[in-house]
């Protein structure tokens, strides 16, 4: 698998493990962003994210769960649409340029969401209808699946805008999410997912230092504008890449 023993990638891993982990997200768009940057190929590309998406999820839901950010009955009705959703999505073969095209959408979106930062509500938090965010999960694990995401890039944004959640409280609901969609995602994508683990090594050990500086920064109230917005640029660059090519 080409570039995975790259400086300049792993480099970029850490660092996009660090920012996102601030706020509860795995990082699978940033990682995505990175290796389609570094023409690896998308099935291949899916995986580490997906793996990586797990393992750097995994730290930042066990730092956010310690704060005492996560409210399970926020995001309970999400993981009943979403999960079983995204073990769909990850079966699902497209053909042609269709997940490039997926890709480059969903990574727009990302962009654009880490260069807006979100604006704050003065109401309290109201929670949606169980229906509603059944409905939402749904959509969010297709997609997510599909790609090879975890969904928190559209969980927590939605969360906030809507006012269903404060930013911290989103952030932890956004990292159980990632957690279990991604692994729905690794099982329906199956034999690659364990035949390429080896290979992920030194991407999960600077993954896993990214996400236990960033996630724990965030759990502290370090604002991550600055970085979110440096994210968003990479994102948006590489999406310029994926619809030349």
């Amino acid at each position: 698998m080409p570039g995975l023993d790259s400086p300049v990638l792993l480099f970029g891993i850490g660092f996009v493990a660090f920012a996102y982990s601030m706020v509860g997200h795995g990082g699978a768009s940033g990682y995505l962003a990175l290796l389609a940057i570094l023409a690896v190929p998308p099935r291949p590309s899916a995986v580490l994210a997906l793996v990586l998406n797990l393992v750097v999820a995994s730290v930042a839901l066990t730092l956010f769960q310690r704060a005492r950010h996560l409210d399970w009955k926020l995001v309970a009705p999400f993981l009943i649409g979403s999960v079983p959703l995204a073990f769909v999505g990850g079966l699902i073969k497209p053909s042609g340029h269709v997940h490039e095209w997926v890709l480059a959408a969903v990574l727009a979106y990302a962009g654009a969401v880490m260069l807006v930062a979100p604006p704050r509500s003065e109401r309290a938090p109201a929670q949606p209808g169980p229906g509603l965010a059944i409905a939402v999960g749904c959509v969010i694990g297709l997609v997510s699946g599909f790609v090879g995401v975890g969904g928190g890039i559209f969980l927590s944004p939605l969360l906030i805008l809507a006012g269903w959640a404060d930013a911290k409280k989103a952030a932890a609901a956004a990292a159980v999410l990632i957690v279990l969609n991604s692994a729905a995602g690794l099982l329906a994508r199956g034999s690659m997912t364990f035949a390429s683990i080896e290979a992920f090594w030194p991407a999960l050990a600077v993954g896993v230092v990214g996400a236990t500086l960033g996630s724990w920064l965030g759990s502290h109230r370090l604002p991550p504008l600055a970085l979110r917005r440096c994210l968003g640029v990479v994102l948006l660059v590489a999406v310029v890449k994926i619809i030349v090519t």
